[in-house]
């Protein structure tokens, strides 16, 4: 993995980014949301996004694959498959950008949605409608791109989701059983365009016991004050991690 970190620099790199894969699991696990958004940037930052995206989806799914046959048990799987419909076209289109933009113009792109993101969770707004098909697949279909582009697709499905009459149990594992579509989609594209190397699944595995552990950290935080406390300390993470990986400020990360 020299040619990822350069050799003089693989164990201060690696040990930087162990330490953003332990904020950003950190936030997963005592609030549920927020780990790409705060991952995502930095990662590119520092390895540039088509190595952190994908690297993501590898930390990710060894990580939470226990997750999804329980998931599969409580889900309301009509409504999964069908915003998963919108996916099968979105994750593609934003794969294909993950591959073809320039790394510094999709730096910026990524730092943009995530600051879209951020504004969307702090309003705290949600969908108060019931499901209909069609926006249920136009959500499928954003969530997609954002996703495959970047690993950030969460948030619109979580305003999708969360703020109807469904059952929160029902929602958790719908938006675990829709992600491993999706993840599953983007892991046959990563491939297809050469993103994953074997350098990049070794470092996943590197890193993935210290996103574990922060996921598991995290959960074992949450009741130690307030829901909306750990919200706020996440949505600052996320403004930090943001406001920090811009381009114009790569001499921070990189020195």
């Amino acid at each position: 993995m020299g040619n990822l970190f350069g050799a003089a620099s693989f164990w201060p790199s690696l040990l930087l980014l162990a330490a953003i894969a332990l904020a950003a699991s950190l936030a997963r696990g005592f609030s549920g949301f927020g780990a790409a958004l705060i991952f995502i940037p930095l990662a590119s930052a520092l390895l540039g996004p088509k190595v952190a995206v994908p690297l993501l989806l590898v930390t990710d799914g060894i990580m939470t694959a226990g997750m999804i046959p329980k998931a599969l048990k409580s889900a309301d799987r009509s409504g999964v498959l069908t915003m998963a419909s919108g996916a099968v076209v979105g994750v593609p289109a934003g794969t294909w950008l993950l591959t073809t933009l320039d790394p510094q113009v999709l730096r910026w792109a990524i730092v943009a949605l995530a600051a879209v993101m951020l504004a969307l969770l702090s309003s705290g707004w949600r969908y108060h409608g019931r499901p209909k098909t069609p926006l249920t697949v136009l959500v499928g279909a954003v969530s997609g791109l954002f996703s495959g582009a970047a690993q950030i697709g969460g948030p619109p499905v979580v305003a999708y989701w969360l703020g109807g009459t469904i059952p929160a149990l029902v929602v958790r594992s719908n938006i675990i059983f829709f992600f491993a579509i999706t993840s599953l989609i983007a892991a046959i594209g990563y491939i297809w365009g050469g993103l994953f190397t074997r350098q990049i699944l070794t470092l996943g595995a590197l890193i993935a016991p210290v996103y574990g552990f922060g996921a598991w950290a995290g959960s074992r935080m949450f009741g130690l004050a307030s829901e909306q406390t750990f919200r706020r300390i996440c949505l600052a993470m996320i403004a930090v991690a943001t406001v920090i990986s811009m381009p114009v400020l790569d001499t921070w990360l990189r020195g």
